[in-house]
């Protein structure tokens, strides 16, 4: 059995845990909205045709913020179509996943759905084809009180008061040439700048997001993001990263390793922001929102075409995810928590279908797939404050980032309930890892609250319609190689091989 160790301490804080991070997505691709949150027709639907069974499955997701309504969908989205009665609402082709978008859901119908979601909603502008007067044109909808001809619209519509949204991104993944008004990074920098500026004169404590990186093999990786903060540093808040991450050719030990790059893709950013802002002399601090990440088998989307007709929610990525993804998940959670610092949002990609945690058949069940129990128990779990540490671990090597960590690992405080969570992966294929975990400067009294594993024999298993238990998180004395123990100042967990594991201590009354 292998052997890691770390000592976690209090006072080493990174930084409080942003509810943010546990964001998701809903683009209007594939079934994400139509047979996904919305279908009327579905035995389950509510008065506004949502379905029900999604609303209590995104609820126990613990999903804080939503990214709506794109995605590579927005950059050719006119958001007037998508208000108003719909029966007068016109169909419109979507280029970018060529299919046929009724615009029977808009940000009004949207809203209601995040209301009963409980869930912020994170708007992105398309300034793919169109520009500023069109971002102020939708926030004017939105968030203008009352009093304009566009407020009153929406009013008219049936909401009378604004939406509040306060957190906007100022387009979608423009530095690609597969987007719908694809930019240069002098181009796109200028009109971010300008469209924030404009934003800011009607509502000035908005958060904006200015677009970075669509991932880090980009050419332009980093260079995209000096050029576009040069101009846009002083109006913006956050610059955006996307990453995406599957296993190639049978290669499962750096699939596993995955969240080295999200490491390096974050710290690459952090740098290259605060470099511009040393330039410029300002104090400011850019934060990340890392507003699209996920597993994606990308390869296999490239390997199939769109669908050749114009269809109505065709089905497109619809990933079946299986334990090694549910582990890769769960370590890019870690990822996440770990960099609180200045990721301070974030978004699976999607929510529903797509790329999804959560899967429906049309008029039939709703189930989780395996990906969604690390993220449903990392939101529910992470609180208080993400602490700073570092674990000893063995090491091996990989194909793609080189040497990797067995274990990789991060830890919340609650100081609030003393609670104490730690949250960690074993990456190794053949063995268990016993993971020793210093609790001395915590004082005595710590006991195992709860310990969850998720792991099996068959790494390649997963969840269906037919078998929507197939994998599960299972109480961690109850898996094989599976333990945790408490003893006096120092735990240890016995982490299965490719397993994500997840243990709440609490103060004994």
């Amino acid at each position: 059995m292998l052997r890691a160790f770390v000592a976690l301490n209090p006072a080493h804080v990174v930084a409080p845990v942003s509810r943010r991070t546990f964001g998701s997505f809903v683009e209007h691709m594939g079934r994400c909205v139509y047979t996904g949150i919305y279908e009327p027709s579905h035995p389950l639907a509510d008065e506004d045709g949502f379905r029900t069974d999604v609303l209590a499955l995104a609820r126990e997701l613990g999903v804080t913020m939503v990214r709506y309504p794109g995605g590579n969908f927005v950059s050719g989205y006119r958001w007037e179509d998508g208000v108003g009665p719909v029966e007068k609402r016109p169909r419109r082709r979507d280029l970018a996943w060529r299919s046929i978008e009724t615009n029977e859901v808009g940000i009004d119908e949207f809203a209601k759905w995040a209301e009963k979601a409980d869930v912020e909603i994170m708007y992105a502008v398309n300034l793919g084809t169109r520009g500023v007067q069109e971002a102020l044109d939708v926030h004017e909808y939105i968030n203008h009180p009352e009093g304009t001809e566009l407020s009153e619209r929406r009013r008219a519509n049936g909401a009378e008061k604004p939406y509040g949204i306060k957190i906007w991104c100022l387009g979608n993944e423009l530095d690609g040439p597969w987007q719908t008004g694809h930019k240069t990074p002098e181009e796109y920098g200028l009109l971010a700048a300008s469209t924030a500026r404009a934003l800011r004169s009607a509502e000035p404590d908005l958060e904006l997001v200015a677009c970075g990186s669509s991932s880090s093999v980009m050419p332009t990786f980093g260079a995209w993001e000096s050029t576009v903060l040069e101009h846009a540093y002083d109006v913006v808040d956050y610059v955006s990263c996307h990453a995406y991450y599957e296993e190639h050719d049978g290669d499962l030990g750096s699939f596993l390793a995955s969240a080295v790059d999200m490491d390096h893709f974050v710290n690459s950013i952090v740098a290259t922001a605060d470099a511009v802002g040393a330039r410029l002399k300002s104090k400011k601090k850019i934060n990340l929102s890392f507003d699209e990440w996920n597993v994606w088998y990308l390869s296999r989307f490239q390997n199939a075409p769109l669908p050749k007709e114009w269809e109505v929610a065709p089905r497109v990525i619809e990933d079946q995810y299986n334990v090694a993804d549910a582990v890769v998940v769960g370590n890019l959670l870690i990822s996440l928590l770990r960099h609180s610092d200045r990721v301070t949002a974030a978004c699976q990609a999607q929510l529903v279908n797509v790329i999804a945690p959560i899967m429906t058949e049309p008029g039939g069940p709703a189930w989780r797939q395996t990906i969604f129990h690390p993220f449903a128990r990392t939101a529910a779990l992470a609180k208080g404050d993400v602490l700073d540490l570092r674990v000893d671990t063995p090491t091996y090597e990989t194909a793609k980032y080189g040497v990797a960590d067995v274990v990789d690992a991060v830890a919340t405080h609650d100081p609030s309930t003393g609670d104490v969570v730690i949250f960690a992966v074993n990456r190794d294929q053949e063995q268990p890892v016993e993971f020793t975990v210093d609790l001395s400067a915590f004082g005595a009294g710590l006991t195992v609250a709860e310990a969850w594993t998720l792991t099996d024999d068959d790494v390649r298993a997963s969840n269906t319609r037919d078998a929507p238990e197939r994998v599960t998180l299972r109480p961690t004395a109850e898996v094989p190689t599976g333990a945790v123990e408490v003893d006096g100042v120092a735990a240890t967990l016995v982490l299965p091989r490719i397993s994500w594991s997840v243990v709440r201590l609490t103060r004994a009354n």
